[in-house]
């Protein structure tokens, strides 16, 4: 058994079907996970998403006896102007990943930090504002859930993709609620400072994934890349941290087979320096 605190996103182990993901998971030792529902990147939680998918998830999940930490999941362009028939699927398929995510016992619904694209639909400015909005008002829409609304602020590959734009959407949520999940991987890819990220948002991190990476790649198995995770695990003790970690072993360096002690030795590794 690793610490209570370490966990495992299903995406570590996307390849496999849910309830296949969900017993390796078990039996590697973890106790807790991230379930993962990024279409195109996990497939574990339909897009399609009705009553009867999640149904079928939360059963499998249950099964499982995992805890759930969050659900990681995707409603489109948080940035895109959207027309009304649009909003209104885009308010559908958040409703029913936030069941999903109060079905599963988990804590909260993890959403994106705008379009898979650096460059704003409209400016900067606008662009990180809208964002801002709908994860504000998907927010208020999970507290009415029973559960709480995350956001990973800086993502390598998406408009919020560095420091400096995690600042500015981080400025724009102040006071909603919204809390922030860490990356390893997005941070060191896109040229920051895990430490540095640390300091800067101490006071809105809910969340810590943990992955490899070295500038311009995120997808490495720790200890393949530069990531320093004893100095960015000491500040965020050094800072209070007191919630959870998730391994996010989305890797492209080990082959699917290799990927259950790629895991075992990553969390091994972890868990010695929490």
């Amino acid at each position: 058994m690793y610490p209570p605190r370490l966990g495992c996103s299903s995406i570590s182990f996307r390849h496999q079907p849910l309830p296949e993901a969900l017993r390796t998971m078990r039996e590697l030792g973890f106790q807790e996970i991230d379930l993962g529902a990024l279409p195109g990147v996990c497939d574990h939680v339909p897009y399609v998403l009705d009553e009867a998918a999640v149904d079928r998830v939360a059963a499998d999940v249950r099964a499982s006896g995992l805890r759930v930490r969050s659900v990681n999941g995707d409603v489109g362009d948080l940035n895109a102007v959207l027309d009304e028939e649009r909003r209104t699927e885009r308010a559908e398929h958040l409703d029913m990943l936030l069941r999903l995510t109060a079905a599963v016992g988990a804590d909260a619904l993890v959403l994106p930090c705008g379009a898979l694209d650096h460059e704003p639909i409209r400016s900067l400015e606008e662009d990180v504002r809208t964002v801002a909005a709908e994860l504000a008002g998907a927010s208020g829409r999970a507290a009415a859930a029973g559960v709480g609304l995350w956001c990973e602020s800086l993502h390598f590959f998406r408009l919020c993709w560095n420091e400096d734009r995690a600042q500015r959407l981080a400025d724009e949520l102040e006071g909603t609620g919204v809390g922030v999940v860490m990356d390893f991987s997005h941070i060191v890819a896109s040229g920051g400072d895990p430490v540095r990220f640390v300091e800067t948002f101490s006071d809105r991190i809910a969340h810590v994934h943990l992955r490899d990476a070295t500038a311009g790649d995120i997808n490495l198995s720790i200890g393949n890349g530069d990531a320093d995770f004893a100095s960015g695990l000491q500040a965020l003790e050094r800072t209070g941290y007191t919630g959870h970690f998730s391994l996010e072993l989305e890797t492209r360096d080990v082959t699917h087979e290799q990927r259950p002690e790629a895991a075992r030795a990553a969390a091994e590794y972890i868990s010695s320096l929490l």
